[in-house]
């Protein structure tokens, strides 16, 4: 086995569980507090998943794939289906299979394997395979300030130059009114404007563009005469590949001016960002329908007009806030989301992505356009200015090919497959439920639920979806030993990979069923605690935004409560004696830093903000989304290597650098003296290399974490008591605070905060853990 799979928490499969051995009946599962869920990224690459060249064969009761798991008769050619039970013949180009002759799926090594799917091939050149080309329709704000649209102008350029010869590009511009621009015709700029202030159908949009149902024909790979003739199929006017119209589009950017509608003072400018989504969303809907394509809104303020608007001109009235949501005091949020949420279901059904980039000091409306996004699994940015490292580094790494790229797939189709006694309660990340009923759905529903099928727009290397079950078994009947004691999930993933070729990505797994009520021990070390908070993190969540007067905090603190008495070991009613086994021991520290997080805690953010911190919990892998619960510290100095601190305000030290990792945000934070110090320039004086050296270390960690990430993060390099070191103690235990900071090392820091520190909310935590 490779390397990677010893140092990879989630190996081959790329799958992380709550629990690694399941409880046996509904009443056990329940008592175990932390819900059973499975977080699997569902086309991670890794070098040791075997591509096959033909298509799985399925059972004919279950239809799930033929896997390592599967029992075989080599005499009888008959293999029997883990999940059913059912008896099946393997079809006649398997004959020459036997003990020593598997094919690859049989290996047991292999629970993960990947097939290539051949779309209806030639049979005279089987080669000539259909491969449809990427399509990325840019959607731009005009409504900003000269410099910003400069910004976005170039990253757009390089973004052109930066897509496969063969994608097709289309753009819309908008502010008061949409413009949908004809690249086609290149002699003279020709464009379709719409009236921003009023909903659009689909229909209208067509009508208007000249593609009504005389105008449109199906298109299968390229359309014929793409390059020369202008004949009326959409694809030929308003889609073009992207080494035929950079020229034309890039001299259309340079000519762009910021939207010339007035505004009146005291007012917001008109955008009409809603009317502008939909025109894209009808242009792909007639031109490409069914085909990997993607909306990319780069938007720079709130909508303020049409169908989507989020506030009204009148500048004396703010934006939104968490406040005004609670009270029911936004008078245009729920209309917008609904607006968002028809077309995330036409976008859903046309197989088609919409990415968000959105720049501005205020509010955009990110929160409203949160359901659109995540139902199709569209990528997500914030940030302050298009001319941010944020934007910039994040947009460029979209397009990018090689090691950093985001290996971005197209229409993809999960399918699960369970044994009977678990059913499938729903998934949190960005997908969409197909209403899929069949007999392992559960009556509760957490997420895109009420199915066994999802419908995955846009997919790429590193989305992560978060799986929900229920023990569906009431009666212990299995022994240890019988073939039932194993339980068995399958995942099929199958989808459109960058270069337009057809996947199927089969993965298998199997666990034990354990009788918690005997031994619990089993239980105990197949507890995964880093996937349990964040699985915790994503549920509660959830609940914040699903349920009215939902209390974060005291659920996370009750449901911690009734883990630490099951799990701990103690005598009742006596807190010194309770002690924690080591699978569960970090367990309640991710739980207060949960309760302090931006996830729970809303106030002092946006509800944009909050609506991109959960997207990006959703979707992000287990040790990522765990690095934005509870952040990583590394401390730097002369007499050690670099090794990781406590995330406690006791690790600030006067001769010490801090490298902050919150995921977001990235802070390299000196002590006062190594401050003092590199303001008198020590570090370019010859003697001092050891110092030069250390001011560079933690600046070369941060930089690699910049390179690999997306979004890239905010980095903030800042010195002790300097007015950016909040970022780094707002992320620390409060140990010392203004109130007890009696026994603090000299040189060390307190924070100013009433919050409770680790080490009282763990003593209140024992207390109540212990009571009978």
């Amino acid at each position: 086995m490779s390397e990677m799979a010893n140092t990879d928490p989630e190996g081959i499969d790329a799958v992380r569980m709550t629990w690694n051995v399941l409880p046996r009946t509904k009443v056990e599962a329940s008592a175990c507090v932390i819900p059973l869920a499975v977080s699997i990224a569902p086309i991670r690459s890794h070098p040791d998943i075997p591509t096959l060249p033909y298509a799985p064969l399925r059972c004919k009761s279950c239809s799930s794939a033929l896997n390592a798991f599967a029992r075989v008769d080599f005499t009888a050619k008959i293999w029997i289906c883990p999940f059913c039970y059912q008896r099946n013949h393997f079809p006649p180009h398997y004959a020459m299979i036997s003990e020593t002759n598997l094919p690859c799926e049989l290996y047991p090594q292999y629970t993960t394997v990947q097939y290539s799917l051949q779309a209806n091939p030639d049979p005279n050149n089987p080669s000539n395979v259909p491969q449809l080309p990427p399509v990325f329709v840019f959607v731009l704000d005009t409504c900003m300030i000269e410099e910003e649209l400069g910004f976005v102008k170039s990253a757009m350029k390089q973004a052109l130059g930066l897509l496969p010869e063969h994608a097709l590009v289309g753009f819309v511009s908008f502010g008061t009114q949409a413009h949908a621009h004809e690249l086609g015709f290149s002699d003279i700029s020709k464009v379709y404007v719409f009236r921003g202030d009023k909903e659009i159908s689909k229909e209208q949009v067509l009508e208007q563009l000249g593609l009504g149902s005389a105008g449109r024909r199906p298109t299968a790979g390229y359309p014929k005469g793409l390059q020369n003739g202008h004949s009326n199929t959409g694809v030929n006017r308003f889609l073009l590949p992207a080494s035929d119209c950079e020229y034309t589009l890039n001299s259309l950017l340079d000519e762009l001016q910021t939207d010339q509608w007035p505004v009146q003072p005291g007012n917001r400018a008109s955008r009409c960002t809603g009317v502008a989504l939909s025109v894209a969303t009808g242009l792909l809907g007639a031109c490409m329908p069914g085909t990997g394509a993607r909306i990319i809104a780069l938007v720079g303020g709130p909508c303020t007009e049409g169908p989507g608007t989020i506030v009204s001109k009148d500048l004396s009235e703010p934006v939104r806030s968490h406040k005004d949501l609670d009270k029911d005091a936004a008078p245009y949020f729920k209309k917008a989301v609904r607006f968002y949420d028809s077309l995330a279901k036409q976008l859903v059904s046309q197989g088609h992505v919409l990415d968000l980039f959105a720049s501005a000091l205020d509010q955009v409306g990110v929160a409203e356009m949160k359901v659109a996004v995540e139902r199709t699994g569209g990528l997500v940015v914030l940030a302050e200015s298009f001319g941010h490292s944020v934007f910039k580094g994040s947009f460029r790494r979209m397009f990018k090919d090689g090691e950093q790229s985001l290996g971005l797939c197209f229409n993809g189709l999960l399918e699960i497959n369970c044994s009977k006694d678990i059913k499938i309660q729903g998934v949190i990340g960005p997908c969409t439920s197909l209403e899929k009923k069949g007999p392992n759905v559960s009556d509760t529903v957490i997420g895109e639920g009420n199915t066994s099928a999802w419908k995955m727009c846009g997919l790429d290397k590193s989305t992560w979806l978060t799986v929900l079950f229920d023990v569906s078994s009431t009666e212990r009947s299995n022994a240890p030993g019988t073939a039932n004691s194993q339980l068995y999930l399958q995942f099929l993933t199958s989808y459109q990979d960058p270069e337009g070729k057809r996947m199927l990505r089969v993965t298998t797994l199997t666990r034990q069923w354990v009788d918690s009520a005997v031994s619990s021990e089993e239980l105990v070390h197949g507890f995964d605690q880093e996937a349990a908070a964040v699985v915790m993190a994503r549920v509660t969540s959830l609940k914040m935004e699903m349920e009215d007067g939902f209390d974060a905090t005291r659920w996370l603190d009750r449901n911690l409560i009734r883990v630490c008495s099951k799990f701990g070991e103690y005598r009742k009613d006596d807190a010194s004696s309770f002690t924690l086994n080591p699978c569960f021991s970090l367990f309640p520290q991710f739980m207060f830093n949960l309760r302090r997080s931006q996830f729970v805690q809303v106030f002092n953010n946006s509800p944009d903000e909050t609506a991109y911190f959960r997207m990006l919990l959703n979707r992000e892998n287990i040790t990522n989304a765990a690095v934005m619960i509870q952040p990583s510290l590394i401390s730097y100095s002369f007499n050690s290597l670099p090794q990781p601190a406590l995330l406690d305000v006791a690790s600030i030290s006067a001769d010490r650098i801090l490298l902050l990792d919150a995921y977001f945000s990235i802070v390299i934070f000196h002590g006062m003296t190594i401050a003092q110090w590199r303001n008198m320039g020590y570090q370019s004086q010859p003697e001092h290399q050891a110092f030069s050296q250390l001011l560079q270390a933690p600046h070369v960690d941060a930089q690699m974490i910049l390179q690999e990430r997306f979004p890239v993060p905010r980095l903030v390099v800042c010195d002790q008591h300097g007015s950016q070191a909040r970022f780094l103690l707002a992320k620390l235990n409060p140990s010392a605070t203004y109130n007890n900071s009696i026994d603090m090392a000299a040189g060390s820091d307190v924070i100013f905060t009433d919050d409770v520190s680790l080490q009282i909310f763990f003593e209140h935590l024992q207390k109540l853990a212990v009571q009978s």
